[in-house]
C-alpha cells in the first residue's frame, strides 16, 4: 500500500494531530529547561566571564599577586625556593655561602648519611632508577617488600603498604575505603591530604578543636549513631606547633563509639618514643590499638613517599583497591633501598632520637626564656616562634637569613594571620651553641623590627 504524500508515519487525522501536539509539547519543554531563571537563553561561549577560563584567573593567583603587592610594599624579598646546593642538614649552603639551618626534616641526619647513599647506588646498580610499572603489573621488587616488613615491625603492626607519595597516602587510603555515608572526624589543625581525602570520599566531615579529645567525644556522642563507619583523624607531631595528641585517649574514643582511628605520623617516626619509633613506641601502645599508622619515607627516613601499616587485611585491600597504588608506579627502588637503611640505621642507633629531643627541648626553653611566643610547643623537633603578622614573618625570616640563619616563614592562608610564625625544624646533629646563637638573634631582630613603626601598624 502506498502511503499518502505527506503523511506523517502513515497516520492521519485526529492520529496525526495528536502526535503533533505531544512532539510540540515536548519541545517547548526542552526549551524552557535552557531559560534561565530569569527566563533566558543560556549564555553562549562567548559570554562565559574571563575568570572561568583564563590560565590567570585560576583559583590562587589573585592571592599571589596580593601577597607579592605586599612584599613590594613593605620591601621584602621572596623567602621560598631558595636554591640548596648541597645536603641540607644542621647546615646548609645557598649562593656560594653557608648557613645554620633550620628548613628541613632531616631530622636524625639520615640524608647524606654515607650507609644511606651506598644503599641507594646499590639499588640502582641491581634495579635501575624506576620500577618502570604500577606494582600489580610488573613493578614489584625485592626491596619493596623489604621496606615495607621492616616498616610494620617497628610500627608493631601485622603488615605495611607504600605508597609513592605521602599526600596521596593520605588521599588516596580515606578516599577509598570510606564513603556518603560515613563520618571522618579530624583535628582542626590536621594536614591537608587529610582533608583532601576526606572531601574525595565524600563522607561527612567535622573537626573538633586542635588535641581537644573530650570536645570530639562529645560529637562522636551526638552524631555517631548517624553514620554507617566512622573515622577519627589525629596525628603523632604537628607539624605547624610541635605538640602532640594524647593517642591513648583516642584510642579509648575509638573503642567506645565503635570508629576506626588513624594516627599520621609522618613527623613523630625518628622523634617521639625511647627508640624514636613514633606514638606506640612514645606511649607504650599494642600497634593492634591504631588501625591506621600513617607515614612517610621523607621525613627522618631521607626518601619520598608514604606508607600505612596495619592489619594484614587492610594492607591486602589498598593494594588491590586504592587508586594511589594500583594506578600509580611503584616506588623508585634507589628511594626504597635509601628509606630502608635509614630505618636500620634508626634502630641500630636509638641515640639519633634522643639527642634530637634534648635539642629540641634545649630550643624550646631558650626561646621561652627570651619571651618568645613558641605556642603550645612541647619541645621535640619542631619549634614555631609565632609573631602574629605575615609581613613581619617574612621580614624576619630574611634578617635572619641575612645573619646567615636559614628559616622559613609560615604566613597566611597557610595559618591565621595571627598565628603568622617561623618554624624551626632540629637535626640531631646541630650544635648547642647554634641553638643559643639563633635563639639570641632570633630575638635581637624581632625586637628590631617591633620598633619600626611601618611594622607596627601591620
Amino acid at each position: 500500500m502506498t502511503r499518502p504524500e505527506n503523511d506523517l508515519f502513515g497516520l492521519s487525522g485526529s492520529d496525526k494531530q495528536r502526535l503533533i501536539d505531544r512532539m510540540r509539547n515536548r519541545v517547548e519543554a526542552g526549551m524552557t529547561s535552557l531559560r534561565s531563571g530569569a527566563g533566558k537563553i543560556a549564555p553562549s561561549a562567548g559570554d562565559v566571564p574571563p575568570e572561568f577560563w583564563k590560565i590567570e584567573d585560576l583559583p590562587g593567583h589573585k592571592q599571589l599577586q596580593v601577597q607579592a603587592t605586599a612584599a613590594e610594599r613593605f620591601n621584602i624579598a621572596n623567602p621560598f625556593f631558595r636554591l640548596h646546593e648541597g645536603v641540607a642538614g644542621s647546615t646548609t649552603r645557598i649562593n656560594g655561602h653557608e648557613y645554620i639551618n633550620f628548613s628541613s626534616y632531616n631530622y636524625i641526619g639520615m640524608c647524606g648519611h654515607p650507609r644511606v647513599n651506598r644503599a641507594a647506588q646499590d639499588a640502582i646498580d641491581r634495579f635501575g632508577t624506576s620500577a618502570s610499572a604500577s606494582r600489580p603489573v610488573s613493578g614489584e621488587r625485592p626491596i619493596h617488600r623489604d621496606l615495607e616488613r621492616k616498616l610494620a615491625e617497628c610500627h608493631d603492626a601485622e603488615d605495611c603498604v607504600v605508597f609513592v607519595s605521602g599526600h596521596a597516602t593520605n588521599v588516596t587510603t580515606i578516599g577509598c575505603l570510606f564513603g556518603r555515608n560515613d563520618l571522618i572526624l579530624h583535628d582542626s589543625l590536621a594536614h591537608n591530604s587529610i582533608i583532601q581525602g576526606a572531601i574525595l570520599s565524600g563522607a561527612k566531615r567535622l573537626s573538633f578543636p586542635h588535641n581537644d579529645w573530650q570536645a570530639a567525644d562529645r560529637m562522636l556522642a551526638d552524631s555517631r549513631s548517624r553514620f554507617e563507619r566512622v573515622l577519627i583523624v589525629t596525628e603523632g607531631l604537628y607539624s605547624m606547633d610541635g605538640d602532640i595528641a594524647d593517642i591513648p585517649r583516642f584510642i579509648d574514643l575509638k573503642l567506645r563509639h565503635k570508629a576506626f582511628l588513624l594516627v599520621d605520623e609522618a613527623h613523630s617516626l625518628g622523634v617521639l618514643g625511647a627508640r624514636g619509633l613514633g606514638v606506640v613506641d612514645h606511649f607504650g601502645l599494642s600497634g593492634s590499638d591504631i588501625d591506621f599508622q600513617m607515614g612517610t619515607l621523607s621525613k627522618a627516613l631521607a626518601g619520598c613517599g608514604g606508607y600505612i601499616a596495619g592489619r594484614r587485611s587492610l594492607v591486602e585491600n589498598l593494594k588491590y583497591t586504592a587508586p594511589g597504588f594500583v594506578y600509580s608506579v611503584g616506588m623508585s627502588p634507589p628511594v626504597a633501598a635509601a628509606a630502608l637503611e635509614a630505618l636500620n640505621i634508626l634502630t641500630q642507633e636509638p641515640e639519633r632520637a634522643a639527642r634530637l629531643r634534648e635539642l629540641g627541648m634545649l630550643f624550646n626553653t631558650l626561646a621561652r626564656e627570651a619571651g618568645l611566643d613558641t605556642g603550645s610547643c612541647q619541645g621535640f623537633s619542631i619549634v614555631p616562634i609565632i609573631v602574629g603578622s605575615s609581613v613581619v614573618s617574612a621580614k624576619l625570616s630574611n634578617r635572619l637569613f641575612e645573619r646567615g640563619i636559614n628559616v622559613q616563614p609560615i604566613i597566611y592562608p597557610a595559618v591565621e594571620e595571627r598565628s603568622a610564625r617561623l618554624r624551626f625544624f632540629l637535626n640531631c646533629t646541630h650544635t648547642e651553641e647554634q641553638i643559643r646563637e639563633t635563639v639570641a638573634t632570633v630575638k635581637e631582630e624581632l625586637v628590631t623590627l617591633k620598633r619600626n613603626p611601618v611594622y607596627r601598624m601591620v
